[in-house]
């Protein structure tokens, strides 16, 4: 077998999942350019979702194992067990996929990314307590319809405009 063959196939081989998505998207222009459009907005989506799966998922076990979601104490462990989870699984994640950070000081950079999302926590904590503690409605229908989307949001515009800002 050809050296040079080898060497190009594995070159080929060893794209990234991020370019091996790209080459695919180029068989449909269409689609392709409304990707490269709206890029970070999608990419940011599909973190969204695997970083929820992570966060409800440690939620759900939590609460379904080991404690009870009608205690309000244990209702905030919960939120709180689940942000933790959240949080450590999104910001790298956000850093290289969705906002392709260079900032050398990683350390500040996490830091103002866990602050941003403290303060989404806590609004996530305020409106699970307001909606299943006070008003009594189901812990999973306000963690869906209430909670996440409000979070993702503001999630979002602190990402986009106060931890991987641009350097202009």
């Amino acid at each position: 077998m050809d050296m040079k063959n080898t060497e190009s196939s594995e070159v080929v081989y060893k794209k990234n999942l991020e370019e091996r998505f790209c080459d695919f998207l180029e068989r449909w222009p269409a689609i392709h350019s409304l990707y490269v459009k709206y890029e970070e907005i999608l990419v940011y989506l599909v973190v969204g979702v695997l970083t929820t799966i992570v966060s409800w998922g440690v939620c759900f076990i939590v609460e379904r194992f080991f404690l009870d979601s009608s205690d309000t104490v244990q209702n905030f462990i919960i939120n709180t067990i689940g942000w933790v989870a959240g949080v450590l699984f999104a910001y790298p994640l956000n850093r290289s996929w969705v906002f392709k950070s260079h900032n050398p000081d990683k350390v500040k950079e996490f830091f103002g990314f866990a602050s941003s999302r403290l303060s989404t926590w806590i609004l996530d904590i305020v409106i699970m307590w307001v909606t299943v503690n006070v008003l009594g409605w189901n812990y999973w229908v306000c963690k869906i319809c209430i909670s996440a989307v409000v979070v993702t949001i503001l999630n979002y515009v602190f990402s986009k405009l106060l931890i991987f800002k641009k350097e202009k």
